[in-house]
């Protein structure tokens, strides 16, 4: 028999600690684009709003739930469960044309990434022989603040979510040649660039060890960024200023295609 979890009476049982997690996730509707704030997950569970926020931040820290825009989604792990990828599966078909398009007029490596919390996860990746020496692969995540794309995204963050994110790691520390005054600096030069996220190739240089100029545009869905696409090559093999016109429109084009 299940425990009730709404009496207010002096004899009710608090739920356990695994029936609260279970009420939570419960609350998505086994929905992948399903995204709630936190008033609407205790308001559905009926669970104190400092109970369910405590839980939620023990859920988003272990990959169940991931928090972006200030609004709980499924995370990996739930997703994976779940034998499907979700919100990943939507976001490659909205953005396979455009990627294919995408490389037939650049020639270059073309990469889609998701946000996930603070990393960006490498969704698909297209290329010719080049694309082989690049150390990027399908599945791989890297905390987002050290590519062109993950930037790209958290540009439209508000700044004090990216503080609440990398604050901790960045605070008193540079990682990977940024620390976190440095990053709101970039995130603003991104912004007043329309969103375009480009690194002509020291950043990357600094990340990997390798020179790959980039550019970058966000995909955005109703509540935010969450995906990236990316084009990259070897240094000087097209002009920067020619790639961004084309990274935009398929950014464009693949938020429509999601919506």
């Amino acid at each position: 028999m299940t425990r009730p979890v709404s009496a207010e009476g002096p004899e009710s049982t608090p739920p356990s600690m695994v029936e609260r997690v279970t009420l939570i996730l419960d609350s998505f509707d086994q929905r992948p684009t399903a995204r709630l704030t936190l008033d609407q997950i205790a308001a559905r569970t009926r669970l104190p709003r400092s109970t369910a926020h405590r839980i939620l931040g023990q859920l988003v820290g272990l990959d169940w739930l991931q928090y972006t825009g200030a609004q709980y989604s499924l995370g990996r792990r739930a997703l994976a469960l779940g034998g499907q990828d979700g919100l990943h599966g939507a976001i490659r078909k909205a953005a396979a044309e455009q990627l294919h398009q995408l490389h037939l007029r650049t020639g270059l490596v073309v990469h889609l990434a998701a946000l996930e919390g603070g990393d960006e996860v490498y969704l698909d990746k297209i290329g010719g022989p080049f694309a082989s020496t690049l150390p990027s692969r399908v599945g791989t995540r890297h905390r987002a603040y050290l590519t062109t794309g993950g930037r790209a995204m958290l540009a439209w963050l508000p700044p004090e979510e990216v503080d609440a994110i990398f604050g901790a790691q960045l605070q008193r520390s540079t990682v990977g040649g940024w620390d976190l005054a440095g990053l709101h600096r970039e995130l603003a030069h991104i912004r007043r660039a329309h969103g375009i996220s480009i690194d002509r190739g020291a950043q990357t240089r600094e990340f990997v060890g390798v020179e790959l100029p980039s550019v970058a545009a966000a995909v955005r869905g109703a509540d935010g960024p969450v995906a990236a696409i990316c084009v990259a090559g070897a240094a000087n093999s097209v002009p920067i200023e020619r790639l961004v016109p084309l990274v935009a429109d398929a950014a464009a084009r693949t938020s429509a295609a999601l919506a």
